[in-house]
């Protein structure tokens, strides 16, 4: 068991951190279009994106929208959580999601070259 295995496991108990994951599966989302999506504030929202991103779930973009301003939004960058219970102990193991913005950062430049 790793410190941070609990933290995830709590952050993942929260409703509204499950329901921001869950809509930011289908498409990558603003906090304005998460807030209508997931029924929450904006404060609260804002907080679980906190949450989710520290714990690297999440991973926010910079969009242009149609009047030239940049925007962030948000996109998940997990698959799959799964927890073993075995010899007494538990393990929480993160599948990651190829749709890192990182990585496709890094596939869009050695695109360019």
């Amino acid at each position: 068991m790793e410190d941070g295995d609990d933290e995830l496991l709590a952050l993942l108990d929260d409703e509204y951190a499950r329901a921001i994951l869950a809509e930011l599966t289908t498409e990558p989302m603003s906090v304005s279009e998460l807030c209508t999506a997931c029924g929450i504030s904006d404060p609260t929202a804002y907080r679980r994106l906190d949450r989710l991103q520290a714990a690297d779930l999440v991973a926010e973009e910079q969009a242009l929208d149609p009047d030239g301003h940049h925007y962030k939004r948000y996109v998940a960058t997990v698959e799959d959580v799964t927890v073993t219970f075995a010899d007494g102990s538990y393990e929480v193991a993160v599948t990651r999601s190829g749709t890192d913005p990182a990585d496709r950062f890094t596939d869009l430049f050695e695109g360019l070259s």
